[in-house]
């Protein structure tokens, strides 16, 4: 689905956007941690992403909207996550939240390694392979699991996983040790079970 494609989809650029904003609450604003190997952010965004993206002004003067594209661009389209939130925001949203703090290799990994453990060793739908990118292949089978499961169900046993994953990752981080009880807080379960009813409408 391409960029002008998916933005013309009112329920589709509205849940998008709904996204980018929880992220926005769990990043929080300008933060300069001589700790933190990722050095300045503001609103979650590094400050070699904004560079990435073209922006060289002072980090404490990156605006919402320009993080908001910037996320957008990288953690949504990049990935190919709106194939994803089309079929299931919640999901979606795991993806892009567990995408901007681990890498959205590693949580689109982790989504397939879901699919794959409840496959029933490829029973019931074909299992992918678990490279970190999202491609035919993946949203296939994300379909299958829905086909088996129920729409809901499908979103319910996905974030599971994906949230049992990530926690895993964390504990396995002893030199970050000192993140762990804020990521395991705010990261693991933020993204509700009962969002699973949710749809583009």
């Amino acid at each position: 689905m391409t960029q002008s494609k998916w933005k013309r989809n009112s329920g589709l650029a509205a849940a998008v956007l709904s996204i980018v904003s929880a992220v926005f609450v769990m990043e929080g604003g300008y933060v300069n941690d001589p700790k933190d190997l990722g050095g300045e952010t503001n609103h979650g965004i590094t400050v070699a992403v904004a560079r990435d993206h073209g922006y060289t002004g002072a980090m404490k003067e990156l605006t919402q909207e320009q993080a908001s594209e910037i996320y957008i661009t990288s953690y949504v389209e990049k990935p190919n996550y709106v194939e994803i939130i089309s079929l299931s925001p919640a999901v979606g949203q795991k993806l892009v939240d567990a995408g901007v703090n681990a890498g959205t290799i590693r949580s689109s990994r982790w989504f397939q390694t879901a699919l794959n453990s409840l496959s029933r060793g490829g029973v019931d739908y074909p299992n992918v392979t678990v490279d970190g990118r999202i491609g035919t292949g993946t949203i296939t089978s994300y379909k299958g699991l829905q086909n088996k499961r129920g729409r809901v169900k499908a979103c319910e046993l996905v974030i599971k996983l994906m949230d049992a994953q990530q926690a895993t990752h964390y504990m396995n981080l002893p030199h970050l040790s000192m993140y762990t009880p804020g990521w395991v807080d705010h990261r693991i379960g933020n993204v509700p079970l009962s969002k699973c009813k949710e749809e583009i409408k």
